[in-house]
C-alpha cells in the first residue's frame, strides 16, 4: 500500500491536500476518491495499475488521511469541492473519470450532479448512497477518546490497539490484507488533529449511527444523478460488511442507465483486496465509454 510518492498540492480556497499524481500526462484522467477516515492508501494497488495508460490521481479528502481539516463543515458538497479544486491546480480541465469507494462514491457522485462539465464518468466501488445500512464501527474512535484521559487512559490504549485491527480486517474478504503497515497507517490518520471532528461531522451528516443514512440527500442525489446520465459502472464486493451487497441492486434501479458488477470472495475495498480485476473493469469501461461518447 506504498504511496511514498505523494506530496502536497496548494488548493486556492482550502488547505494544501495530500495527492498522488502518476501515469502519462496526455492519458484519459482519473481522480480517486476514498471512504470516510480512510487516506489514498486504500487506492494504492489500482493507482499503480491505472497509471499504466492513466493521468492517475489520489487525494486525502480534507480532515482524512494526511490533509488538514478547511473552513466549514465536512460533508459532501465540501469534499466535492475539494476535489474540484485540486482538478484546478493540476491544470486538469478535461471531463475526468471519477472513481469513489464508499463515502468516496457519494463524493463523485456530488461532483458529477454540481459540475457536470468536470466529469466523464464514474466508477463507484462499494459506494454509499444506495441504501440505508451504513456498517460503521465507532469503537476505535470511542476508545481512542477514552485513552486520552488523564490517569485512566492507559488502560483503553490496547483496546483501542485492538478495536482498529478488527475493523481494518472487517474491511476485507480476506483478512491477511490488512497488514501490519496498514494499521499502524489507519492508527496515524486517526491520529491526526481534525480527524475526530471531520470522522463525527461527516457521519452525523449523512446519517444517524445504528439507525442508518438518512433518505434525504441520497434521493436527492440519486435523481439528479439518474436525470444527468452520467456513464456510470458499479462495481460491489458480494461480502462487503460495511455496505450490503445488495446495495448493488439498489444502485442499478436508481440508475437504469448503470452498468453493474459483482466481485465474489471480494469485501468493502473492491479496488484493493481485487485491483487487478477492478481495474481491468474500470479500463474497458473508460474505453468503450469513450469510443462509444465519439461515435455518438
Amino acid at each position: 500500500m506504498s504511496a511514498a510518492d505523494a506530496t502536497y498540492l496548494d488548493v486556492e480556497g482550502g488547505p494544501a491536500v495530500r495527492v498522488r499524481v502518476s501515469g502519462p500526462q496526455d492519458g484519459p484522467p482519473v481522480l480517486l476518491l476514498h471512504g470516510i477516515g480512510r487516506s489514498l492508501e486504500d487506492w494504492a494497488p489500482a493507482h499503480d495499475l491505472l497509471a499504466r495508460g492513466h493521468r492517475t490521481i489520489s487525494m486525502d479528502l480534507p480532515g482524512f488521511g494526511l490533509t488538514r481539516r478547511g473552513k466549514g463543515r465536512p460533508g459532501l458538497a465540501a469534499f466535492a469541492r475539494s476535489a474540484v479544486g485540486v482538478l484546478d491546480a493540476l491544470g486538469e480541465r478535461r471531463p475526468v473519470w471519477l472513481m469513489g469507494n464508499s463515502l468516496g462514491g457519494a463524493v463523485a457522485m456530488t461532483v458529477a450532479v454540481t459540475h457536470p462539465g468536470r466529469v466523464a464518468g464514474l466508477v463507484l466501488a462499494g459506494s454509499a448512497g444506495f441504501g440505508r445500512e451504513a456498517h460503521v464501527s465507532v469503537l476505535p474512535m470511542t476508545y481512542a477518546l477514552l485513552a486520552a484521559v488523564p490517569g485512566v487512559g492507559k488502560r483503553f490504549r490496547p483496546r483501542a490497539r485492538a478495536a482498529g485491527v478488527q475493523v481494518n480486517r472487517e474491511l476485507f474478504f480476506d483478512p491477511s490484507h490488512a497488514t501490519e503497515e496498514m494499521i499502524r497507517h489507519a492508527g496515524k490518520v486517526g491520529r491526526q488533529p481534525d480527524f475526530r471532528a471531520t470522522f463525527i461531522g461527516t457521519a452525523l451528516g449523512l446519517g444517524v449511527p445504528l439507525l442508518g443514512s438518512y433518505p434525504g440527500w441520497r434521493r436527492r442525489l440519486l435523481t439528479a444523478l439518474a436525470e444527468a446520465r452520467v456513464p456510470t459502472l458499479v462495481v460491489w464486493g458480494d461480502a462487503d460488511a460495511v455496505l450490503p451487497a445488495h446495495h448493488l441492486t439498489a444502485a442499478l434501479t436508481a440508475l437504469p442507465h448503470a452498468r453493474g458488477h459483482l466481485l465474489t470472495g471480494t469485501g468493502h475495498l473492491p479496488q484493493y483486496e481485487r485491483a487487478a480485476e477492478f481495474t481491468a473493469l474500470a479500463a474497458e469501461f473508460i474505453r468503450t465509454t469513450s469510443v462509444a461518447g465519439k461515435a455518438a
